[in-house]
C-alpha cells in the first residue's frame, strides 16, 4: 500500500494564533487539491497553550508537545523520524520523548511521498500545494523545492537564495546600494524570475517552506543537528545536491510568510545563534582561505555594530539595557 501524498510538517514556538491561521490553510489546501495528506505539529515548549489549542481545534493534527525547545531542526528530524525516516538525527532528548509518543507513529504506516516543512508564521495559498506536488511528479530531478514567499499584503519577498558568498557577508554589515543588495552578488534570484511564474533551478529555498521528495530525505538523513538555529536548510540543500538532486523555486505556489514571528522575540540571542550556524557551516563546507577572510569580515562588521548602538544610546534611540544586550552579542560574535 503507498503512503499519502504529502505529510506537512510545523514546527511551532509561542505564535498560537499564527499557527491555528497556518493549520486552517494547510487542510483547506489540501481538500482542494484533493491530496491525501497527514498534518504533524512539534510544539517546541511553548508557554501559550499552542499545543492545547491545536489539539481542541483538530483532532486530525498529530501534536507532538516537547518539554523542551529542540530548534528547527532538531522539531523537524523528531517529527520525520516519527513519520518512519530511518537515520534522521533527533535531540537527545527526543529519545525519551518517542517512546512517550509510540501512539503517534500511526502503526508504521508507508513513507509518504513527499514532505512539506513549513514555517507556522505562513499562510498557504490554497492552489499552493497541488501545484508543489503537481511540479514534483513532473520533475524527477527535483529533490525540493519552495514557494513563492510573500508578504501579508501581497508584496514580494525573496524566497530563494544562492549559497553563502563573501560578498554576501560583506554585504550583511555594509549595504554599500540597493541595487547590490538585490542582486545575485548578495544571493538573490532576479525578480521578474518570479514574475514571469515558472519554476527556476536555486541553491536553496527559505526554510519557511521545503516541499521534500521521500528519497531526497532517505538518503540525506535529515537536518544536521549541529546547527542550534538558521543555516539549517543551506547545509541540508548543499548535501541534497551533491548527491544530484536539483533545487528549485515554483513561482505559482504562493505563500503568505510574516517572517521571523518566533526568533525576533529574543533579538540579541538570535544574533550569536546566526553567526554562530553560519561559521559551523563555513567549517563544514568552505576552505580555510575562506573561512579566515569570513571571520576577519565578521569581526570588522560587529565592530562596527557596536558603535552603532552605541550612537543610538547616546541619542535615545536605544535605552541602556537594550543597547548592551546587542553589545553584549556582538562581542560575543568577535570572540567566536
Amino acid at each position: 500500500m503507498d503512503g499519502c501524498d504529502i505529510a506537512v510538517v510545523i514546527v511551532s514556538w509561542n505564535v498560537r494564533d499564527l499557527l491555528v491561521q497556518c493549520l486552517n490553510s494547510v487542510y483547506t489546501a489540501l481538500d482542494i487539491a484533493d491530496l491525501r495528506g497527514e498534518v504533524w505539529v512539534v510544539d517546541n515548549a511553548s508557554s501559550d497553550s499552542s499545543a492545547e489549542t491545536v489539539r481542541e481545534r483538530s483532532t486530525a493534527t498529530q501534536v507532538i508537545a516537547s518539554p523542551a525547545n529542540l530548534g528547527f531542526a532538531g522539531g523537524n528530524n523528531l517529527a520525520m523520524s516519527m513519520l518512519g525516516f530511518d537515520g534522521v538525527a533527533v535531540p537527545g532528548i527526543a529519545d525519551g520523548l518517542r517512546a512517550d509518543l509510540a501512539h503517534l507513529a500511526l502503526a508504521r504506516k508507508p513513507l509518504p511521498r513527499y514532505v512539506f516543512l513549513l514555517n507556522p508564521d505562513t499562510v498557504v495559498r490554497p492552489a499552493a500545494l497541488g501545484l508543489m506536488v503537481q511540479f514534483m511528479d513532473h520533475t524527477d530531478q527535483a529533490g525540493v523545492c519552495g514557494a513563492r514567499l510573500v508578504y501579508a499584503d501581497g508584496g514580494f519577498q525573496h524566497s530563494a537564495y544562492r549559497f553563502p558568498s563573501l560578498a554576501q557577508t560583506f554585504l550583511d554589515f555594509w549595504p554599500v546600494n540597493w541595487r547590490l543588495i538585490e542582486s545575485r552578488l548578495n544571493g538573490r534570484y532576479p525578480r521578474r524570475w518570479y514574475e514571469r511564474s515558472e519554476p527556476f533551478d536555486i541553491d536553496h529555498p527559505l526554510g519557511a517552506t521545503m516541499f521534500l521528495r521521500r528519497e531526497a530525505i532517505e538518503q540525506t538523513g535529515g537536518f544536521d543537528l549541529d546547527y542550534d538555529m538558521y543555516v539549517e536548510e543551506i547545509d541540508w540543500c548543499m548535501r541534497i545536491k551533491r548527491l544530484g538532486w536539483s533545487v528549485y523555486c515554483v513561482p505559482r505556489a504562493e505563500v503568505i510568510h510574516y517572517e521571523g514571528q518566533s526568533t525576533r522575540q529574543v533579538q540579541p540571542a538570535m544574533v550569536v545563534a546566526l553567526w554562530r550556524s553560519r561559521y559551523t557551516l563555513f567549517d563544514k563546507w568552505y576552505s580555510p582561505l575562506y573561512r579566515r577572510a569570513a571571520r576577519n569580515l565578521v569581526r570588522a562588521g560587529m565592530r562596527s555594530r557596536i558603535r552603532q548602538a552605541e550612537a543610538k544610546r547616546r541619542r535615545g534611540a536605544l535605552d541602556d539595557q537594550a543597547a548592551q544586550a546587542l553589545v553584549d552579542a556582538y562581542r560575543q560574535v568577535i570572540a567566536m
